[in-house]
């Protein structure tokens, strides 16, 4: 191993960078698992836009930038919910949730960069793009906390939340509070999009939180195994990530860990198509 790379490996950026994307990948492999089973992946996408909004909005009036990301994320997670039919919302719904954040973001923006105190010039990229390796100790620590207190959360709900996933009407039949738990799921899932943000950025954040789902449910059917599975893919590609982007500095982190999560997912399909074609020929 190079002697550069060493010390690179020392440097407390790089513990900051893997403890908070370890907790991050962790939240976001179980909220994801939900998002995909839910049908509710475009959410994960008009989440990624609110963040980017919800930070403009914060350095437009001078405030701390996670202080717009989580507000926005959080109350954009409740509204759809809200607006939604048992807690789901459709697409019609984030659509619109989506079209005026997106005009709020803009707006903030210009806001921001015609103001006498626009001077930090690459807060806006930051939020796009992530800055996983800039998370300092205090940061880190942060985030480790609240992926507990949202880990801990989501699986005291998971096993109604699935059952209403799955089959809502008989869920709703039964008893299960089917919308509030459609809408504390979503408050979740703002959560960890604030979370994630931090490390992928606002554009690739659909990334991480679908492509380790999308991977646990092609490589098993059984809910409570893809569960805990699509956490371990989403760590895994997490680190495998900031390993290469560390190997190779010209790789930005984000897009390594994406690029690993879509590859993983890409040789999840694979796999499951060589195995249905074998299970075909023995049944022949």
């Amino acid at each position: 191993m190079p002697a550069s790379l060493v010390q690179t490996l020392q440097q407390p950026f790089v513990a900051n960078a893997v403890v908070a994307g370890t907790a991050i990948a962790a939240i976001a492999g179980l909220v994801g698992f939900f998002l995909v089973t839910r049908g509710q992946v475009f959410t994960g996408d008009a989440l990624g836009h609110v963040a980017f909004a919800g930070a403009a909005g914060a350095l437009a009036f001078g405030l701390d930038l996670r202080v717009g990301l989580f507000a926005a994320t959080v109350g954009a997670g409740v509204l759809i919910g809200a607006l939604g039919r048992r807690g789901r919302a459709d697409d019609v719904v984030i659509g619109n949730v989506l079209a005026w954040v997106l005009g709020l973001g803009v707006f903030f923006l210009a806001v921001y960069t015609t103001s006498g105190g626009a001077g930090n010039g690459t807060a806006g990229i930051t939020v796009l793009f992530g800055s996983i390796f800039g998370l300092t100790t205090q940061q880190s620590t942060t985030v480790v906390v609240v992926a507990i207190v949202v880990a801990v959360l989501l699986l005291l709900i998971a096993r109604p939340l699935l059952f209403s996933s799955l089959d809502p009407e008989v869920a709703g039949a039964l008893g299960v509070p089917a919308r509030w738990l459609g809408i504390l799921f979503l408050a979740l899932a703002g959560v960890t999009a604030g979370e994630a943000t931090q490390a992928v950025g606002a554009l690739l954040l659909l990334g991480l939180l679908s492509a380790p789902a999308a991977t646990a449910q092609r490589l098993t059917t059984r809910p409570f195994a893809a569960l805990p599975l699509s956490a371990v893919i989403a760590v895994a590609d997490t680190w495998a990530g900031l390993a290469l982007s560390l190997a190779v500095p010209v790789l930005p982190p984000s897009f390594s860990i994406i690029a690993v999560a879509s590859g993983a997912f890409a040789l999840a399909i694979a796999a499951s198509q060589v195995r249905r074609r074998v299970l075909g020929a023995r049944a022949a």
